[in-house]
């Protein structure tokens, strides 16, 4: 593909001028050759991108994206290398308010396009909350590793009773109660504690039962969580604080486990749990290798 037929590519993309957040190219899933170092995302009129290693074509690149920027409806460009120390974020054209979101199936969730880390958001996560929201009315949910809690918005949006939120980080948390506030959600039954999910089972399994859990949580952070030799503790704890007809969404967003290390510990040591399907991944973050890509597995427990 050459700067012209992205070009093309993104243009097509972005024809459709609605609020909601899109992808308009998503090199990652390496459908794309010479590309899989780009990411482009459209929220309103920011145009959002990240650039994961150093091209030499990235000048030409950008030249292309600013021209783009100046002719179409978009007023802003942000870029973030995340190949470099830190994962800087520039504006290159325009400017970003203080306090952005992007809109999701009607939802609000704040975002920080400036931020070193991620964004506040998860966008490939999309269909695994559309599920929550189908499937949550009048349960207690628990959202494990919720981040800035998007699962919980999507929750309660379904008409969830209650949601327990956890997370580690307290700043993330508080971002989740601003999300709530933003979509001026009534905060009586949802709750926010920054446990370590692994040490906190016991409070947990008092606040239970739970009539639906999801567990998203990093492949891989330093210190809190490692899929490969944590997940199974998760897992073996299920039995003790699921309702008996618990619907467990688990995600797995690793390269190098597939679809299997999920479902084959849920027969070991959760086998009430019954795996129904895999969700689709969004169209837009297709992948050359679909079971590279994120797995959202849905399970439903029966006695």
């Amino acid at each position: 593909m050459t700067i012209q037929e992205l070009q093309t590519h993104i243009e097509k993309s972005a024809s459709d001028t609605s609020q909601e957040f899109k992808r308009l190219f998503h090199g990652r899933g390496g459908l794309y050759e010479g590309w899989r170092h780009l990411t482009i995302d459209s929220i309103d009129k920011i145009l959002s991108v990240a650039l994961y290693f150093e091209e030499e074509s990235e000048s030409e690149l950008l030249e292309m994206l600013q021209k783009f920027v100046n002719e179409s409806r978009y007023t802003t460009l942000v870029v973030q290398r995340r190949y470099l120390k830190g994962a800087p974020s520039k504006v290159l054209i325009g400017e970003l308010d203080s306090d952005i979101y992007v809109v999701e199936n009607g939802i609000k969730i704040k975002l920080n396009l400036l931020s070193n880390r991620n964004s506040g958001y998860f966008p490939d996560m999309k269909k695994g909350r559309e599920f929550v929201r189908e499937n949550a009315k009048g349960k207690r949910v628990l959202n494990l590793f919720s981040y800035t809690c998007a699962f919980s918005l999507a929750a309660k949006f379904g008409g969830a009773s209650e949601v327990i939120n956890v997370d580690m980080s307290k700043g993330a948390l508080s971002t989740g109660k601003a999300n709530h506030a933003l979509n001026t959600i009534e905060p009586r039954g949802i709750s926010y504690l920054p446990y370590n999910i692994l040490k906190s089972f016991s409070s947990l399994k008092r606040k239970g039962p739970y009539d639906m859990i999801i567990i998203d949580p990093p492949t891989f952070q330093r210190g809190s969580f490692e899929a490969t030799k944590d997940y199974e503790k998760i897992i073996k704890k299920l039995p003790q604080i699921a309702a008996k007809e618990c619907i467990l969404l688990s995600c797995l967003n690793s390269p190098d486990l597939d679809s299997s290390f999920i479902i084959e510990m849920i027969e070991r040591w959760a086998p009430s749990f019954v795996f129904v399907q895999r969700l689709e991944n969004v169209a837009e973050f297709a992948s050359a290798d679909e079971e590279r890509s994120l797995k959202n597995l849905v399970f439903q427990r029966k006695i």
